[in-house]
């Protein structure tokens, strides 16, 4: 088998020679392409057939043998599991940077793949050969507008980092910066291209003989693969990326974002702050930096919960070869090629379908399936909560502390086989975000449970809620059929809690506000009612929410943002 590996690599390097000589042929106008454009691409394309063959037979054959290899283990009662992850990655390396990407998300998935598999894989995020220095230096030299060594008083002539696109090199400005060089790989436009075309018109054709649930066409999960590889192929993209990112975390003490030098950048070059950092996954490494692990854990999720429940701007690519722990306990931020981002109707129906999930109201969190996209306008839900019920119910348990991510996800995942659910492109990427995340912190702690940071913070956000429809979640939470429901605010008051003290201040200042409000009339009553429900004052209820509450009131305090609450309240208004 041996002598076969060599073989398969021996012949994808010639298929891939071949293919880079045809699409240098007129690759310029490819080369040219700011977005992905599907018909443009197979147009052209469609004028070089022995191209596509080549590349097509190449992956094929590729595959084919491989597939063979762990068939003869089958066959044979053979274990050999870390031979064949080594030599899988061998193959998606040889074959280049869209398969090295596919490669790559399949590394944050170990429920698809065996452990062997996905450690090897995980080296494909920036453990790849480095292509020809001398294309990279030219490279800098055709975009900056001058050689490297003229325009930096320094760098390495060996790149610290080659991922699938580009590769890093450690380099000092004439000011006296250390910074990071990323130069993009030579004729990248046209592999991509090449591949997108070919995964297109495979999913175009034989999609529907797959054993898929996808709720739409396969290709267009292609075509929006092909638009985010595009996205991040574009280096003054991810400037841009990584300046609007750090606007958000400008007085986060525990975040940190690179500086991004535009004067040495260009759409193939980008230079930004070199980071001291330690990878998150080197446990060593953290241990011996006298790092706190589980505050870097606490770090990393609560920012990954403010980009899509605060901002509504994520970074969808956190793999461990971007996320580093600095030696003063900070956690920095690398690599905002691929970013997206989220509407507040979104976030705020997140909110919702979090604290649905954990309150068990099945119904509700159906509804929430359709307003994120998951279901169609008009679908019955009715069929679907004791289906849900089934799935989640005992994953949950009684505490929060049981709750899981991934055994969430791995069970969702074969529901939706059964009804008619379509994850959102976007949605897909939160879940590949937020099982990375949960997969990096289980490395450093594996009793960690995500809910345990991330419903406290939920729970903060809805007591404290900044915008009118989160408070009208709130509101939604604690009626229930005309009802309020006193043990779900104290849960929320006792969970928001958890890990941090919770201001009361917003709650009290909003919530006067809200009572006061001309639309407040609905709060008035269903206060009034909760506290006389049953024809009976809920003294008890009082007081046990208040002995949850008591520790973090400061009555001078409270008193003010009531009265400031009021003024704002009865302030004259001004005539125009």
């Amino acid at each position: 088998m041996e002598c076969c590996s060599c073989y398969i690599a021996e012949n994808n390097r010639k298929w891939l020679s071949i293919n880079t000589l045809f699409v240098s042929v007129g690759v310029k106008n490819l080369d040219e392409l700011r977005r992905y454009d599907p018909k443009l691409i197979a147009d052209y394309y469609r004028q070089r057939p022995l191209t596509v063959v080549a590349r097509a037979t190449a992956v094929l054959v590729s595959f084919l043998l491989f597939g063979l290899g762990i068939w003869g283990d089958r066959l044979f009662k053979k274990n050999n599991q870390f031979k064949r992850a080594s030599q899988l990655r061998k193959l998606v390396t040889d074959l280049g940077p869209g398969t090295i990407k596919i490669g790559q998300a399949l590394s944050t998935r170990p429920d698809l793949l065996p452990k062997e598999y996905v450690e090897e894989l995980t080296k494909l995020q920036d453990q790849l050969p480095p292509s020809d220095n001398a294309l990279a230096f030219e490279r800098i030299r055709l975009e900056l507008g001058r050689p490297a060594q003229q325009i930096f008083a320094q760098i390495d002539t060996i790149p610290v980092a080659a991922a699938s696109l580009g590769q890093v090199y450690k380099a000092k400005l004439r000011t006296g910066e250390t910074v990071a060089v990323k130069v993009q790989r030579p004729n990248l436009v046209g592999k991509l291209t090449l591949d997108l075309m070919i995964l297109r018109w495979f999913a175009s054709n034989f999609s529907k003989w797959l054993p898929l649930n996808l709720g739409h066409d396969l290709s267009t999960i292609v075509d929006e693969f092909g638009s985010k590889l595009f996205e991040e192929i574009d280096y003054e993209n991810e400037a841009s990326n990584a300046e609007r990112f750090a606007t958000y975390f400008k007085n986060d003490q525990h975040v940190y974002i690179p500086k991004i030098y535009r004067e040495y950048s260009s759409r193939r070059v980008l230079t930004l702050e070199w980071i001291d950092g330690i990878k998150l996954t080197d446990i060593e490494g953290v241990r011996s930096a006298g790092l706190d692990m589980e505050s870097l854990i606490r770090i990393g999720v609560e920012s990954g919960l403010r980009q899509l429940l605060e901002y509504g701007f994520f970074h969808a690519d956190p793999h461990p070869g971007n996320l580093f722990a600095m030696r003063d306990g900070r956690m920095a931020y690398i690599d905002f090629g691929m970013m997206d981002q989220l509407d507040e109707n979104t976030k705020e129906t997140l909110v919702g379908s979090i604290v649905h999930l954990i309150n068990r109201e099945y119904k509700a969190l159906a509804e929430d399936y359709i307003h994120l996209g998951f279901l169609a306008e008009g679908t019955d839900v009715e069929p679907l909560v004791p289906a849900l019920e089934s799935v989640f119910g005992d994953i949950i348990g009684q505490k929060v502390s049981d709750f899981n991510f991934k055994s969430v996800t791995d069970r969702f995942s074969d529901f939706v086989y059964d009804y008619p659910f379509r994850v959102p492109a976007k949605f897909a990427l939160i879940i590949r975000s937020v099982i990375t995340q949960e997969g990096i912190a289980l490395s450093l702690s594996p009793d960690f449970k995500i809910v345990e940071i991330a419903y406290p913070y939920v729970a903060r956000r809805l007591l404290t809620g900044e915008s009118p429809r989160l408070r009208q979640r709130l509101v939604e939470i604690l009626f229930k059929g005309g009802k309020f429901q006193w043990h779900r605010l104290e849960n929320l008051v006792q969970i928001a809690g958890t890990g941090g003290s919770l201001d009361l201040l917003p709650t009290a200042q909003l919530g006067l506000q809200s009572l006061l409000s001309k639309d407040g009339s609905f709060l008035r009553e269903s206060l009034v009612m909760a506290l006389t429900e049953g024809d009976r004052l809920h003294t008890k209820e009082l007081g046990s929410l208040w002995n949850l509450v008591s520790p973090n009131i400061k009555p001078r305090e409270i008193v003010a943002s009531a009265i400031s609450g009021l003024r704002e309240r009865f302030a004259p208004t001004s005539k125009p």
